[in-house]
């Protein structure tokens, strides 16, 4: 086994720019680029990796060779071949929809497919940039529907103005948008599905209103007020502070000057580190060495059981909880 970093899937979009290629620090595209992939078993975008005796090789292929040595038994008990995690950049260079996404009942029900709680870590935000999560008092059903009718959908759910470092964390049920201006990193759990409710009337490149999703997302949503913004951020080691703690997926910010040595990284389960600053080399007893830089992600197997680190970095590590884990 290694440490697998994968080839970037780019997506491009109408809302999409270019600050994702700069911050990779790769060559300019004519295309809008509103999202890249960096770890994702969906189909048709399947992560594949780019070095090491397993280049080639999809994520869903290794998770069916490996199993538990690469996702830990408690992850592999629980998702069996199924990768739980779809880890993006996006970089919102206009508003992205007033969207929902349904919760594990539902989902499965509909679509077959996991639900979808999601977190977000914002890399950059231009001046007056907007997250919008939750509503912002109790709605009924007809006020939501009375909204979207007269437009008035923005006036009813929280607006708030995104900085860099800043972390939200958004549960399924929960009413949400990207506001143009950021450019972040999502955390989510390994699904697609999206109800959009609202989209600006703005029409795609074949001139037609993209298709809204109303009848499924009054379904899925939460209407009670709320907001998604993380403030509590205890220390669990130096470095090292926890951004999300929640049943499907656990997110952690480490930050380090002068290298750092991480023990049990995934606490029996694999771990990704997401580099959002600086650029590190990442060693683990007997599997070759890897070079992490800004805009990168690894895969660390479960079997790793020290990591340790050179240089000065900032990072963000994404697990699926263990009964192991404290």
């Amino acid at each position: 086994m290694q440490i697998y970093k994968f080839n970037t899937v780019f997506r491009p979009v109408l809302w999409g720019g270019s600050k994702l290629l700069e911050f990779k620090g790769l060559p300019a595209r004519d295309e809008l680029i509103g999202e890249t992939w960096e770890l994702s078993a969906m189909p048709g975008r399947e992560s594949v990796v780019a070095e090491g005796m397993e280049t080639g090789m999809t994520l869903p292929q290794l998770v069916r060779h490996h199993g538990v040595e690469l996702v830990g038994d408690d992850v592999y008990h629980r998702y069996g071949d199924n990768f739980p995690l779809l880890i993006k950049f996006i970089d919102a260079h206009r508003d992205l929809s007033i969207q929902v996404h349904p919760d594990e009942k539902m989902a499965r029900q509909r679509h077959g497919c996991m639900g979808k709680n999601e977190m977000w870590y914002i890399l950059q935000a231009d001046e007056h940039s907007l997250i919008r999560t939750g509503f912002n008092r109790s709605v009924s059903v007809e006020e939501f529907d009375h909204s979207l009718d007269d437009g008035s959908i923005l006036d009813i759910v929280n607006a708030m103005y995104s900085k860099p470092g800043d972390a939200f964390y958004i549960p399924s049920g929960q009413i949400h948008s990207i506001g143009a201006g950021n450019m972040l990193v999502e955390i989510q759990q390994s699904s697609d599905i999206t109800y959009r409710v609202w989209d600006y009337k703005r029409f795609d490149v074949d001139g037609k209103h993209r298709q809204l999703h109303v009848q499924e997302a009054r379904e899925a949503l939460d209407f009670t007020p709320g907001g998604g913004k993380v403030n509590d951020r205890p220390c669990i080691a130096p470095g090292m502070t926890l951004l999300v703690d929640s049943p499907e997926f656990v997110v952690r910010h480490l930050e380090f000057d002068d290298g750092y040595c991480l023990e049990n990284p995934g606490c029996h389960t694999f771990v990704a580190m997401v580099c959002i600053q600086g650029e590190t080399t990442l060693q683990v007893k007997g599997m070759p060495a890897v070079t992490l830089r800004q805009g990168e992600t690894a895969l660390i197997p479960a079997v790793a059981d020290r990591v340790e680190m050179s240089g000065a970095a900032r990072m963000l590590l994404a697990t699926v909880p263990s009964k192991t884990m404290i």
